[in-house]
């Protein structure tokens, strides 16, 4: 059963709760998913660890429920 937009921003909000998070279905089928993920904790992190952040916040959903993921992530601007 593929996962909804709001599934995958729990998961990932409950890994990392100042997240923000932009989700685009890419396929129409709540099985591509395209994902933004924007958070102060990235801060200082390489971008394989700001990702390896957010599949862990995913949990083994990843290749599973959770087909494809086109993730991008970064560190908001400093205000």
């Amino acid at each position: 059963m593929p996962m909804t937009a709001q599934e995958i921003e729990t998961m990932i909000k409950s890994g990392i709760p100042d997240a923000t998070i932009e989700l685009k279905d890419l396929a129409g089928d709540n099985d591509h998913w395209a994902a933004h993920v924007v958070s102060p904790s990235f801060k200082g992190k390489s971008r394989v660890q700001q990702h390896q952040m957010v599949y862990a916040a995913l949990g083994g959903h990843m290749g599973d429920v959770l087909h494809a993921l086109a993730l991008t992530t970064g560190v908001p601007p400093e205000v």
